[in-house]
């Protein structure tokens, strides 16, 4: 698709609104107040505010390669802080997706290039899980199992952030989540893994772990 093509489908997009709330640009210029901070893959299949029935404005987005939270990585550390410090947030969601071309490079141990050392973080989440992975025999259910598993690590890594700590210390109320999104029927999956304080969060996540466990032994029975 041609920059002119773009650039078409943004005056057709902007006349829209404007057609249907003329208000429209003044409000959302004049400030951004999101509730939420959505952490998720830079999947293109995945637009985080559509498939949430959300306007600009009204999310705050992060996204990368297969929805990684490292704790060496000032950008999305910087947006985490900007979230919460500045425009205070409520709900932090990490948001992965079944059919994670990230997520399935790190399965396979494929050699792309750089991202390699991205992904590496994701084949670390497998090889913490390993033991739970190898009973998975089907290549299709192994992997939506480390898009899963891969959530609720950075879910765990998010809580872990300086940032979430200070802010949990001072006694902000907000509550980090770990959803994941079918490609197939657009719906997204809660994972049971919703952390409110530092006290509770190793207890959500071994509940989740448990969770994903009795899923995962009903499909192999």
């Amino acid at each position: 698709m041609s920059i002119q093509k773009l650039l078409e489908n943004n005056r057709e997009w902007s006349a829209a609104a404007v057609a249907k709330d003329p208000q429209f640009f003044s409000r959302l210029s004049a400030q951004q107040a999101p509730s939420c901070l959505w952490i998720g893959c830079a999947d293109s299949r995945v637009p985080a505010n559509e498939i949430v029935g959300l306007l600009p404005g009204e999310l705050f987005v992060h996204r990368n390669l297969a929805n990684v939270v490292v704790h060496t990585d000032l950008n999305c550390l910087s947006v985490i802080e900007f979230a919460v410090d500045l425009l205070h947030v409520k709900d932090i969601i990490v948001c992965g997706h079944y059919g994670c071309s990230g997520v399935q490079a790190a399965l396979a141990r494929s050699r792309i290039g750089l991202s390699d050392n991205w992904l590496r973080h994701v084949q670390d989440v497998y090889d913490k899980h390993e033991r739970g992975m190898v009973g998975l025999q089907d290549v299709a259910r192994r992997h939506d199992r480390l898009c899963e598993l891969n959530v609720l690590e950075q879910v765990m890594n998010v809580c872990g952030t300086t940032v979430l700590q200070d802010a949990w210390t001072r006694g902000d109320a907000i509550e980090v989540h770990g959803l994941i999104y079918s490609l197939k029927d657009g719906r997204l999956r809660d994972l049971g893994m919703a952390i409110k304080s530092p006290d509770e969060a190793r207890g959500r996540y071994e509940e989740a772990l448990s969770r994903l466990d009795k899923t995962a032994t009903a499909a192999r029975s």
